[in-house]
């Protein structure tokens, strides 16, 4: 089922979003000229694995680019996603750990597979029960952001692991979704975009700097719609490093060192990756181009890109 975002206050203070045929819209803050947030994937460990500091490293950055929002990019609670809204996880994981002011910013939440090892429903639920910066209105969505020139921001929320052959039959209980139905909303959505920005964010990697762990079933059904509608980065998490490859114009990358690493393979020429250090992301959108960085733990920038806007086919 897919899903806008709709009168629903995304940003502290007065801003919100508004009704649109196919997006909400959020004003950036009137004082700025561009949209700063932080990312980070795989990260619900209980404060283990070096979550807490990664959550503090990411307080100081919010506060300091004065991030607007938060996204998660999936594989929000190990081992088995949350077992319900009362779950203790809730506290352990997310509120106790990301508690800073910085951080209380709306949190725009994906899908991972160990979430669907436990009640997705009830992460579902968790944002429309009283924890209002956790934004999750369904299992994809898109949202419109909008600088204060005019410049239109559009994020495609995606779900991926019902796409994954391997999880059919499995603990990751993704049976009754249809992946062929997400890919049409996917594809309406974009080609109805007329946005000057257009970002794919999605839990499972489509390519990896270092070639190896990619998607065959997202490069068949999602990669040609990023190339066909102009897309100009796909941001995903799953492998726990840090990655990026630019391919066909279009920017793929991996941002899954919230807390246990994983080790990556030796980058391919042009590409980045980097498994020594636990960490997020950092991402600036203005009117004529995008930088990224990966940010360690220790806060160090292991690696950053401006990412020029995709010009017309």
């Amino acid at each position: 089922m897919s899903s806008t975002l709709s009168r629903r206050a995304l940003l502290t203070g007065s801003a919100s979003l508004i009704a649109a045929p196919l997006f909400g819209t959020v004003p950036a803050r009137a004082r700025d000229p561009d949209m700063v947030s932080v990312l980070v994937g795989d990260w619900g460990r209980n404060g283990h694995d070096h979550q807490r500091e990664v959550a503090a490293e990411m307080a100081r950055v919010a506060e300091r680019s004065r991030s607007i929002f938060t996204v998660s990019l999936g594989d929000n609670f190990y081992e088995d996603g949350v077992s319900g809204v009362d779950d203790p996880q809730w506290r352990s994981s997310f509120e106790d750990i990301y508690d800073a002011p910085s951080l209380q910013t709306p949190w725009r939440i994906i899908l991972g597979n160990h979430d669907y090892r436990g009640s997705v429903e009830a992460q579902l639920r968790y944002g429309a029960n009283g924890h209002k910066r956790w934004l999750l209105p369904a299992r994809y969505y898109s949202v419109r952001d909008r600088l204060p020139d005019g410049t239109t921001i559009d994020s495609f929320y995606i779900d991926t692991s019902p796409f994954l052959k391997k999880y059919r039959h499995s603990i990751v209980r993704i049976d009754d979704q249809d992946p062929r139905a997400q890919q049409a909303w996917l594809s309406e959505a974009l080609g109805r975009s007329d946005a000057d920005w257009k970002f794919v964010i999605g839990h499972h990697p489509i390519h990896t700097g270092d070639g190896r762990h990619e998607t065959p079933e997202l490069i068949a059904a999602i990669a040609p719609l990023l190339r066909h509608y102009r897309v100009a980065a796909y941001i995903s998490a799953h492998k726990h490093n840090f990655q990026h490859r630019r391919i066909g114009g279009i920017d793929y990358i991996v941002n899954g060192a919230g807390s246990r690493l994983d080790p990556a393979g030796v980058a391919l020429d042009g590409a980045f990756t980097n498994d020594g250090q636990h960490g997020f992301m950092t991402m600036r959108v203005a009117r004529d181009l995008v930088e990224i960085g990966f940010i360690g733990g220790s806060g160090k920038t292991l690696f950053s890109r401006r990412i020029p806007r995709p010009t017309a086919l």
